[in-house]
């Protein structure tokens, strides 16, 4: 078994962006759903690097757009990009707890932008259970790259075999399998708990 339990984020503990979120936004930017989403990705590494502020980013969205968008309006759009991310998982965040009462390691891996990191730090207490938390705001480093694996097995002082990686997202656990990491791609709550629980299948080589 894994000594450390390396979770991701949305999509596993954290829902993905909501419907309602998505279509704030686009009412928020008054532009068309079309044209608005393929720069709102395109320009998204950057931002959950941390190497763009959130106001930069809208700046940069309105600019692919041929719009722009005004301080105040660009207050709204981060307001409501940081609404659409927000909702958890309860059952989720109960496995993170009973996992970290057990007695095992756990540690967190999220592509994140600032002022998403810091709303959940400021709202959600069970993050106090992770001994690393790797925000790509604040590492620099986001997923697939193989470096954001790798600052994590840094800082934990882990060999990868040594820890069960979990998201939500092939392109991800391919990635971590390549530097070594156990994975398990997640698909709900009880699977994920079977994962945590039972012993690891030797990881595979890519």
């Amino acid at each position: 078994m894994a000594d450390t339990v390396l979770f991701d984020l949305f999509g596993v503990i954290a829902r993905q962006q909501s419907p309602s979120g998505q279509e704030l936004l686009v009412a928020t930017a008054s532009v068309s759903a079309s044209a608005f989403w393929q720069p709102y990705w395109a320009l998204r590494m950057p931002y959950d690097r941390g190497e763009v502020t959130g106001s930069g980013y809208w700046r940069q969205v309105a600019a692919a757009l041929g719009t722009t968008f005004d301080d105040h309006q660009i207050a709204h759009l981060i307001a409501a990009d940081i609404a659409s991310w927000s909702a958890i998982d309860d059952d989720m965040v109960a496995l993170v707890e009973q996992t970290a009462a057990s007695g095992r390691r756990i540690a967190l891996l999220s592509n994140i932008p600032e002022e998403l990191a810091a709303h959940y730090e400021q709202h959600h207490r069970w993050l106090k259970h992770f001994d690393v938390v790797a925000f790509s705001c604040r590492t620099g480093h986001t997923k697939p790259d193989l470096d954001a694996y790798r600052w994590c097995c840094q800082t934990l002082d882990l060999a990868p075999e040594r820890i069960l990686f979990v998201d939500d997202r092939a392109e991800n656990i391919q990635a971590a399998e390549a530097i070594g990491m156990r994975t398990h791609l997640f698909t709900g709550p009880t699977q994920a708990r079977q994962a945590i629980t039972e012993p690891d299948p030797v990881p595979r080589r890519r």
